[in-house]
C-alpha cells in the first residue's frame, strides 16, 4: 500500500500525457510508478503472461533505487524487510573458502532477495495506484506513428497513448522496431548454473554441509574463469548458489532451460568443501546462457519518437553488475521527468530523444563496472600463486559510487543543455546516435 502522506505529482501539462507499459516485470512497474507519480495518465500495464510465479532466484534493489522509490510513495520498508539481513558479504578463494576481502553488503547490491519477492512487492505499488495491469495480453505489432503510437494485441485488440514504454525484457519485440534490424544475441562465453531451493531438515542439520545455514549470509568464492555466488535467505531456510563458468555453447537463450547436475558436479570438483556439499546435493538446477548485445544506436522509434525501450529492453547488466533492477528504476524516473519538462504533448519526440541522452552514459557505465569484476574475478588467481597474499582491493566489488545519485535530479540538472541539442538535432534532421 502506498504510505498514507503520499500524494502524484500534479501535471506539468494542461492535459496529462497518456502512457501505455508492455511488460510488468520490475522495470515496467517502475515505469508505471514514475509515470504515475509525475502525474502522467498510466492506461494500462501489459504483460503476455496469465499469471506470475515465484520466478527466478537473488535480485540485488540499491540505494539509487530506493531514493526514487521513496520519492514516488513507496514503501520501501517492504523490500528491505524480505531481503537478506546479512551486514558483510565475503569474498573467498576458490579451493579452500580463504577469505579474500570483506565489505559491507550494500557495496554490491543494496538489499538481495529473491526476484519474485520483490516482483510481487512492485506489483502490489501498481495496483495500489489504481493502475490496471492486464495480464495475457501479448503485443503482436507496432505501428509507429504521429501523434499517438497503435499497438495490436494477439487478440486483435488495439490501443494507443502519446508514449509506449516497451519494458519487455531481454527479448524485446519493440527492439527490433526501434533499431530497425534484428538484434540477435551472442554468446557471452559464459554460463551460470543456477538454483533456489529450500534445503531439508537433514541438510540443515549435517554438519558437513550446513555451515551456510543458520543464518543469512552472502559469499563468493573465486577462482579462474569461474566464480560462485551463495546467497541465504530467512535465516537459512532458503538457499541460493549461482556458478558462473565459461561456456561456448549454442544454446537459445531461455530463462528455464534445465541444468546439467553431473557437470555442476564436475565444476565444483575442486570447490572448497564448506560449500561443496550442498551444491553436490541440489537435485536441480538451471542453465542460464549469458548472451551480449553491443549497446545500441537508440532506444527510440524513428517514426514517431513515441515507442521508448527501457531495462533489459535496452540496458541488458551482467549479474555481477547488480544493478540491473537499479538502472531500470533510474531510467524510469528519468523518463517520467522529462515527459515533465516539454512543453506539451507536441514533444514527446524531445522527452524520449533526451531520456535516452541522459541514461546512455550512466547506464554503460554501469555495465562496464560488472563487466570489470568478473575479469577480475576470473583473472586474479591466474597471475599469482594462491598461496600468495592478495590485495583485497583487487576483489572488492566496486559499486558504492553508484548509490549517491538521484537520477531525475541529475536529468533536471542536465535538461537545458540536452534539450538544446535534441533541438538542434531535429532542426538538422539528424538524431546523433548514442554510440
Amino acid at each position: 500500500m502506498t504510505t498514507p502522506q503520499y500524494e502524484p505529482l500534479r501535471s506539468t501539462h494542461d492535459l496529462p500525457l497518456t502512457a501505455i507499459v508492455i511488460g510488468a516485470g520490475l522495470g515496467g512497474c517502475a515505469a508505471a510508478i514514475a509515470l504515475h507519480h509525475h502525474g502522467h495518465r498510466v492506461l494500462c500495464v501489459l504483460d503476455k503472461v496469465r499469471e506470475f510465479g515465484r520466478l527466478g532466484d537473488s535480485l540485488g534493489l540499491g540505494e539509487n533505487a530506493f531514493t526514487l522509490l521513496q520519492k514516488w510513495g513507496c514503501p520501501v520498508s517492504e523490500i528491505k524487510r524480505i531481503g537478506n539481513q546479512a551486514p558483510n558479504m565475503t569474498i573467498r578463494r576458490w579451493r579452500d573458502g580463504k577469505v579474500l576481502a570483506v565489505q559491507p553488503l550494500m557495496d554490491m547490491a543494496g538489499y538481495i532477495g529473491h526476484r519474485g519477492d520483490y516482483h510481487d512487492v512492485f506489483l502490489s505499488w501498481v495496483r495500489a495506484r489504481g493502475i490496471p495491469i492486464r495480464m495475457g495480453s501479448e503485443v503482436v505489432a507496432y505501428d509507429d506513428v504521429d501523434p499517438q503510437p497503435i499497438i495490436t494485441l494477439k487478440s486483435g485488440e488495439r490501443l494507443k497513448a502519446d508514449v509506449i514504454v516497451a519494458a519487455d525484457g531481454i527479448k524485446s519485440l519493440a527492439r527490433p522496431l526501434v533499431l530497425g534490424v534484428r538484434d540477435d544475441p551472442v554468446s557471452s562465453g559464459y554460463a551460470c548454473f543456477r538454483a533456489f531451493f529450500k534445503p531439508t531438515a537433514e541438510q540443515r542439520g549435517d554438519a558437513r554441509i550446513n555451515k551456510y545455514m543458520g543464518e543469512d549470509c552472502v559469499n563468493f568464492w573465486i577462482g579462474p574463469d569461474t566464480h560462485l555466488v551463495q546467497n541465504t535467505l530467512r535465516g537459512g531456510e532458503e538457499f541460493n548458489w549461482i556458478i558462473t563458468h565459461k561456456d561456448d555453447g549454442d544454446v537459445p537463450e531461455s530463462w528455464f532451460q534445465e541444468g546439467d547436475m553431473e557437470e555442476v558436479r564436475r565444476l565444483v570438483m575442486t570447490l572448497d568443501p564448506d560449500i561443496r556439499g550442498i551444491v553436490e546435493q541440489t537435485e536441480r538446477c538451471l542453465d542460464w546462457k549469458i548472451c551480449y548485445r553491443e549497446p545500441l544506436s537508440t532506444w527510440v522509434s524513428a517514426g514517431s519518437h513515441r515507442i521508448v525501450l527501457l531495462g533489459d529492453s535496452c540496458h541488458a547488466h551482467l549479474p555481477t553488475s547488480a544493478q540491473g533492477a537499479s538502472q531500470a528504476v533510474e531510467s524510469a524516473g528519468v523518463l517520467a521527468t522529462a515527459l515533465d519538462l516539454v512543453n506539451g504533448r507536441d514533444e514527446v519526440g524531445v522527452a524520449t530523444r533526451s531520456y535516452e541522452k541522459l541514461r546512455f552514459g550512466r547506464t554503460r557505465l554501469s555495465q562496464l563496472n560488472g563487466e570489470d569484476l568478473r575479469d577480475r574475478w576470473h583473472g586474479i588467481l591466474k597471475s599469482v600463486d594462491e598461496d600468495r597474499d592478495i590485495d583485497p582491493e583487487d576483489v572488492k566489488i566496486k559499486n558504492r559510487w553508484l548509490y549517491s545519485f538521484d537520477a531525475e535530479e541529475d536529468a533536471e540538472k542536465r535538461w537545458k543543455e540536452v534539450r538544446e541539442t535534441i533541438d538542434n538535432e531535429f532542426h538538422a534532421g539528424q538524431i546523433s546516435p548514442l554510440c
